[in-house]
């Protein structure tokens, strides 16, 4: 049986269903799993963020597409991409589009229904909704109105990038997507490498290898993993030092979902800038700045860039020495 087919069944069936005194009810609210077809039972009033899968449709939870089933309205960023999985399981549901675009002028229909006492839901595109996506403020908003709202866990690119990136997992950091222009890039990757912790971000093809540049140069040598089309047919995963990936990704596949998983930095870190200074200074004595600074950031995990600086100062500093020493 089709796909097609299999919905025409679900759909007659819920089509045909009638009330106990034999004339026409209210349409079920149902869904389709494993050929059956399953009802949904009711939904409590409020607001219900949804996770729904980032890319196989198959990871979805029951209580979702029950939840899915029995709601009044979906918000959902594209209709296109939820209305997919909607026919996956036969769920009729009807949908509104909420996103970034729309937000300021949806958001108020969907709290006066909310208000009237519907039970909404909202999902993303992909994955945990609020994950880079407007459902913050509809939250806050339904919240401060005084409305119930549910969390129904499920998928989520982030934490499916963290547990296969075989980095430390005892802390992280979801740094979202990097600003796109260079110079804020590189600051805010260089705020970021003082945190004790796994970094986990969102990139774009077009931007991934000179977003791995960056990193690598200021943050050091850190191993990291690349994951690309998680759960999907072409699902990768690329583990390697910072430098190595950035190399790579120069002349790699630029298609698709990316997610960067950065090691925290080492224990050394954790120092005092003494232990630094005090390796910039052993190294300055046999090698050039350059080679100074590159041993250093392996050794330490600190910003090539922040101790490049911190070596030009010392070079200063030992220079003035020799100078106020000399005869004059």
């Amino acid at each position: 049986m089709t796909a097609g087919e299999a919905g025409a069944r679900v759909a007659a069936m819920r089509d045909s269903y009638t009330s106990k005194d034999g004339r026409p009810g209210r349409p079920r609210r149902t869904y389709a799993l494993g050929g059956q077809l399953m009802d949904a039972g009711s939904l409590a009033p409020g607001l219900h963020i949804v996770a729904t899968p980032i890319g196989n449709l198959g990871d979805i939870t029951l209580r979702a597409l029950s939840t899915l089933a029995a709601a009044d309205l979906i918000a959902c960023e594209d209709t296109r991409v939820t209305r997919k999985l909607l026919d996956r399981y036969a769920i009729s549901s009807p949908l509104t589009p909420y996103h970034d675009h729309n937000a300021a002028t949806a958001r108020p229909k969907l709290l006066a229904r909310l208000a009237e006492g519907a039970a909404l839901a909202l999902v993303s595109d992909a994955g945990t909704p609020l994950i880079s996506d407007p459902g913050y403020k509809l939250v806050r908003a339904a919240q401060q109105a005084g409305h119930r709202v549910t969390a129904l866990p499920g998928a989520s690119s982030a934490l499916a990038a963290l547990t296969i990136a075989g980095l430390p997992t005892d802390q992280f950091l979801f740094a979202g997507f990097l600003p796109p222009k260079p110079a804020a890039r590189r600051a805010r990757i260089a705020a970021l490498g003082r945190i004790p912790a796994t970094l986990i971000m969102f990139e774009t093809g077009p931007r991934l290898a000179a977003t791995l540049a960056d990193l690598a140069a200021e943050l050091g040598d850190r191993e990291a993993a690349i994951c690309r089309e998680l759960t999907k047919m072409h699902e990768e995963v690329r583990r390697g030092a910072l430098a190595t990936l950035a190399q790579q990704s120069a002349t790699g596949e630029i298609r698709g979902e990316f997610v960067l998983v950065v090691a925290p930095p080492p224990a050394q870190q954790h120092g005092s800038g003494d232990d630094a200074d005090t390796l910039l200074r052993l190294a300055l004595a046999r090698t050039s700045l350059k080679d100074a600074v590159g041993e250093v950031a392996v050794a330490t995990g600190l910003p090539r860039r922040a101790l490049y600086q911190r070596a030009l100062e010392l070079t200063k500093g030992k220079s003035r020495e020799s100078s106020d020493g000399a005869p004059r």
